[in-house]
């Protein structure tokens, strides 16, 4: 019976054990089951969060890219100075991570942190107390601060100087550019309609308008539309001439004026070079490309015109390009085309702009493929490929120029 007993009990233990064992190996599944409902839950909830900070983050650049877009306009509106303020201030709270998310129509991280020089050291020129005359100086406009400040104010400031007795006041056509200073930089740039009306409540008499474009093109024409329906509000109103002078029928008619601005720009574009002549240059195998904007306007034929003046003063190494293609013979490839049946290796590119702005920085000198640039490198035809980013308006030579033209249209009012 003992023994009997005995086995009993061990029998009873085993049992026991194993019964044990396994509610242990239950109970260690049911943890390890547990643990990893939480893992996933918790990454769940990391991604969910995750996902809400980048949708948020989204959300509030694209609030900025909407509210960019809706200064980006050629249309001054009554609500136009609080949009650039509320766009700015949107701006200013996003954070380096947003920012780099602002992207829509026109607006890009760029708009308002392209770092573009020190708009301080430009002046609007929008004050009162004009006085009797009143010399007002009309320009597309640029955003780039520093070609503002050296281009435009360059020429606006040798007007000044050569006509103590005349107010010199600004005015840019382009509300998009007038827009984008003010969001950004708090400057504040008359538009044509603004100048005009400062000057009638400024009680001017004699008006006196130099535009700073290049040609009587499109904008030029928009200028004097403008200029016409204020007339009967002074006594005397004159227009001058703008850089170029008149335009003339066919690529063949130039004058003084396309001259003068041949001569300085070469002269500019060969010293800033290091070359004492542009002959020195030609021998170096070196030319000089000049971009202007082109224009689907009649004055397109103004660029050919550049050209055969370049090829009278002898500069066999200088040719004239435009960024829009318009004359056709002036299109990127087709410049690409005659300096490499030149012979040249080595190109110097250089805006024919009064301001190096966005297309002498980006369309002309910038790294995107459709660069001028770019084509020029990825042509294969040459050894070297530079820039010159400097706008017309500060050259002496080319400032002077609109001097003589302002004198012009002042003996034209027989004052």
């Amino acid at each position: 019976m003992k023994r009997k007993s005995v086995m009993a009990l061990l029998l009873s233990l085993s049992m026991t054990t194993a019964m044990m064992g396994y509610g242990g190996a239950v109970a260690s599944a049911e943890s390890t089951e547990a643990t990893t409902e939480a893992t996933t839950e918790a990454a769940t909830e990391a991604a969910t969060e995750a996902g809400s900070e980048a949708s948020d983050d989204q959300a509030a650049a694209d609030k900025v890219a909407a509210l960019i877009d809706a200064i980006y306009v050629q249309e001054r509106t009554d609500d136009t100075d609080a949009q650039c303020e509320e766009a700015k201030a949107a701006w200013d709270a996003l954070t380096d991570a947003q920012k780099a998310l602002v992207e829509g129509e026109e607006a890009s991280p760029e708009y308002f942190g392209r770092d573009t020089g020190d708009a301080s050291k430009d002046d609007p020129r929008n004050q009162d107390e004009i006085g009797e005359n009143e010399l007002l100086v009309v320009s597309f406009g640029t955003s780039f601060n520093d070609s503002r400040a050296e281009d435009i104010k360059g020429i606006e400031d040798a007007l000044q100087e050569a006509y103590p007795d005349w107010a010199v006041r600004r005015a840019f056509t382009a509300q998009i550019i007038i827009n984008h200073v003010q969001a950004r930089d708090g400057e504040k740039i008359d538009n044509m309609q603004q100048a005009l009306d400062r000057a009638v409540a400024n009680g001017v008499k004699n008006l006196v308008v130099q535009p700073t474009h290049l040609m009587h093109g499109a904008e030029y024409d928009e200028m004097v539309e403008a200029i016409d329906a204020y007339k009967d509000k002074f006594e005397s109103v004159a227009i001058a001439e703008p850089m170029l002078g008149e335009v003339g029928e066919d690529a063949t008619v130039i004058n003084d004026d396309k001259k003068a601005v041949a001569e300085a720009i070469t002269s500019q574009a060969v010293s800033e070079a290091n070359y004492d002549s542009a002959d020195a240059a030609a021998e170096d195998g070196t030319a000089f490309v000049f971009m202007g904007h082109g224009t689907s306007h009649t004055a397109n034929v103004t660029y050919d015109q550049m050209q055969t003046q370049m090829e009278n003063l002898g500069y066999k190494n200088v040719f004239i390009g435009t960024v829009e293609g318009k004359p056709e013979d002036t299109a990127c490839d087709a410049v690409i085309d005659k300096v490499k049946e030149a012979g040249y290796k080595k190109v110097i590119l250089r805006p024919l702009m009064v301001v190096a702005g966005d297309h002498a920085n980006n369309d002309m000198a910038g790294d995107d493929e459709d660069s001028w640039k770019t084509q020029f490198v990825e042509s294969g035809a040459f050894d070297s490929v530079d820039s010159q980013i400097e706008g017309l308006g500060r050259i002496d030579a080319v400032e002077q120029l609109y001097v003589a033209h302002t004198q012009a249209a002042i003996d034209s009012l027989g004052k």
